[in-house]
């Protein structure tokens, strides 16, 4: 259990730091400012995210596989959230986030859960 707590640990504290450093390439969050709460709050429902991943990704053998995994649920959680968020006008980029073509969904974004969940893992792993 020790290493579920040191995942979410990482998590939180990884995509908290993401959030703050890719907020400058949102618009707003619901039509109004981007605020520390409100990255919090992100940073809190990201953690949970990977914490949640990892324990669909205890059964394999694998560490690589469970690296691949979690990459990919990230990915396809990330996609699915940044499609339904601009579509819902949750939130808005500015013109400064590079977007990738095919998706259309902002990079920084997309690539977050993805990235962020592996590492997680990986480093819950090494210092347990």
């Amino acid at each position: 259990m020790r290493i579920y707590l040191k995942v979410f640990s990482f998590a939180f504290i990884f995509n908290f730091v993401w959030e703050n450093l890719h907020a400058p390439l949102y618009l707003h969050y619901r039509g109004g400012s981007i605020t520390e709460l409100i990255l919090l709050r992100a940073a809190l429902v990201d953690a949970a995210l990977i914490l949640f991943f990892s324990f669909l990704a205890a059964p394999l053998k694998q560490k690589k596989s469970r690296y691949r995994l979690l990459l990919f649920l990230g990915l396809v959680t990330a996609i699915i959230l940044e499609k339904w968020a601009l579509a819902t006008d949750r939130w808005q980029y500015s013109s400064a986030m590079p977007i990738i073509p095919i998706l259309k969904t902002g990079l920084t974004p997309t690539i977050q859960l993805g990235l962020l969940g592996p590492m997680s893992r990986y480093l819950a792993n090494r210092n347990q």
